[in-house]
């Protein structure tokens, strides 16, 4: 497929067949993720790779909040209802994990100048730009595989028994996950079919703000 095709056919898919995915693809994920660049060359991520029906089982039981009693048509709460009845049936789910020693050592190294290993230098979180940036590459490549994906998060109060439950080491915290499959019809509807797209000229600033 064409690179602009690729981008312009990205989109994120909340709903998947039955259809498995092959190793092989799996394998090009992860192996496309990791040409994601990284500062330092650093390379603090990890992926965690789902693809049992266990594991799965596993992570959705950890990862979803408590449901409460079924919300009205329409409301914000009924949308993730669909939205998580939709995911679940992703085939693949690759979890991508970042670690912020990595990098506060990477550049406490002689090439890199730095005598400490001070978190006050980075002006932004670079390890979970990075992992952002290697998950973009899976999004990428499934595209270009003929699969849908999905980006998303883990929250706040399901990240310790996610943790727990796949005994992620302290040092390393998930940035995000990529589900994959096949795509099919009737997922959660995304923010694009109630937001329009803005302008070019809305966001981009040239010479100055």
């Amino acid at each position: 497929m064409e690179f602009q095709d690729v981008v312009r056919r990205r989109r994120m898919v909340r709903r998947f067949t039955d259809e498995e995915v092959s190793p092989e693809v799996v394998d090009r994920l992860v192996r496309n993720a990791v040409r994601a660049p990284s500062a330092g060359f650093s390379q603090g991520w990890s992926f965690l790779v789902l693809t049992e029906p266990e594991d799965r089982d596993r992570f959705w039981t950890a990862a979803t909040p408590a449901r409460r009693p079924e919300p009205a048509e329409g409301s914000s709460q009924r949308d993730m209802s669909t939205w998580l009845d939709g995911m679940r049936t992703a085939p693949v789910l690759v979890v991508a994990l970042c670690s912020k020693d990595a990098y506060l050592g990477r550049y406490a190294e002689a090439d890199k100048g730095w005598t400490d290993r001070d978190e006050a230098r980075w002006p932004v979180p670079y390890w979970h730009v990075d992992a952002g940036m290697a998950a973009l590459l899976m999004l990428q490549t499934a595209v270009d595989e003929g699969l849908g994906a999905c980006f998303f998060g883990v929250g706040a109060g399901e990240t310790p028994a996610f943790r727990e439950a796949f005994g992620i080491p302290d040092a390393w915290v998930q940035t995000g996950v990529v589900a994959v499959g096949h795509p099919a019809d009737g997922g959660a509807k995304g923010s694009p079919t109630r937001r329009r797209r803005k302008p070019l000229e809305d966001v981009v600033h040239r010479g100055r703000w």
